[in-house]
């Protein structure tokens, strides 16, 4: 299980999505793990008689192994690297996962204002938080807005027929924000289609829940308080919220997964495509409910770039069940919850 770590300051502690309690390898219940994304996967799963463990554990693997071969900036051989590369002018026909979670990270982004922008990869590259290694240090202002000029979701086309996409010159998509949580909405399919009807799916910390386990009672989560010290994540005291995961997905996002210092600033690695810079406002983490995983990973990013004033507004507009955790006077946090999400937190109390 992740643990947290401490960090010179409250901005580089880990916010981590939690099992409650650890669950054993009890007959009943079988726990699955892997690698993925430069992180790991883990199932705990309610297998069906006769159930084979080794073709369940292939196909999680398999379903994720997919996300990636489609959608990672990391890998030159991926589709998406493919399309990053296209001729300017030019239609890609792209896999059918690929197209579903692009075309959805397109509507989000008109959705959002743009500050959710799937183009946003060349900023990200720039700011030091791509797959091109470089020291971490604050670009000048011209180099952001040549970057700048480059991210803008509106210039790609699409076609529902053909499943194709236009490459307009000098796009540069990147799936960071949405793949994962689409990965984890992946596996769980898989699941449903081999006859589990309960299971805790998780990919690099975020998670989505169905049924119960075989005593009744569900999968329960936890969301890390801010700051939690080293080797305390099963410690409740050092969780900000237990949740009853039923039915739901449930992602944080955060900047404690890469930052940086220069300058004597701090730079988060959410980027804001509107202006070109890491968001600079007090949010300390995200942690978004929705009915699957891609709505709540791409949504704590949008919240994350809209912050707390705008985020919230935007969240009782359209419903979104998200809490806010900001960073406060003396060291202190503060708890932020839409009504969607105070809703939802009611019902899914353990």
């Amino acid at each position: 299980m992740p643990v947290a770590r401490k960090a010179r300051s409250y901005r580089g502690a880990v916010f981590l999505l939690l099992f409650l309690p650890v669950i054993t390898l009890a007959t009943e219940v079988r726990r699955f793990e892997g690698e993925t994304m430069g992180s790991t996967w883990s199932v705990n799963a309610v297998l069906p008689d006769g159930a084979n463990d080794t073709a369940i554990r292939n196909g999680i693997q398999a379903e994720v192994d997919r996300v990636v071969a489609q959608m990672s900036t990391y890998e030159a051989e991926s589709d998406l690297s493919s399309f990053n590369r296209a001729p300017a002018g030019t239609w890609q026909t792209l896999p059918p996962e690929f197209y579903t979670v692009l075309s959805y990270a397109l509507s989000l982004a008109k959705d959002s204002g743009g500050a959710y922008d799937p183009t946003v990869g060349p900023l990200v590259n720039l700011w030091g938080f791509g797959p091109d290694k470089h020291p971490h240090e604050a670009p000048d202002p011209s180099t952001v807005e040549a970057a700048r000029a480059r991210v803008g979701w509106s210039r790609i086309r699409l076609d529902d027929a053909t499943h194709r996409a236009f490459q307009p010159g000098g796009i540069y998509v990147d799936l960071s924000s949405v793949a994962k949580g689409f990965g984890v909405d992946q596996v769980a399919r898989f699941l449903d289609r081999s006859g589990i009807r309960a299971y805790l799916v998780e990919v690099g910390g975020e998670l989505r829940g169905k049924g119960r386990k075989p005593d009744g009672s569900p999968w329960h989560v936890g969301i890390e308080r801010p700051g939690a010290a080293a080797g305390a994540v099963d410690d409740p005291d050092e969780l900000q919220r237990v949740i009853a995961l039923t039915d739901k997905a449930i992602a944080t996002s955060g900047d404690y997964r890469h930052f940086f210092e220069s300058g004597g600033r701090f730079y988060s690695h959410h980027i804001d495509p509107r202006t070109g810079y890491p968001v600079a406002h007090r949010v300390a983490s995200v942690s978004i409910l929705a009915d699957d995983c891609m709505h709540a990973d791409s949504m704590g990013t949008t919240m994350t770039v809209l912050g707390p004033e705008q985020g919230m507004a935007y969240a009782k507009a359209h419903h979104v069940a998200v809490m806010f955790i900001l960073y406060g006077k003396d060291g202190c946090f503060e708890e932020r919850m839409s009504p969607a999400f105070a809703a939802a937190l009611k019902q899914a109390s353990p």
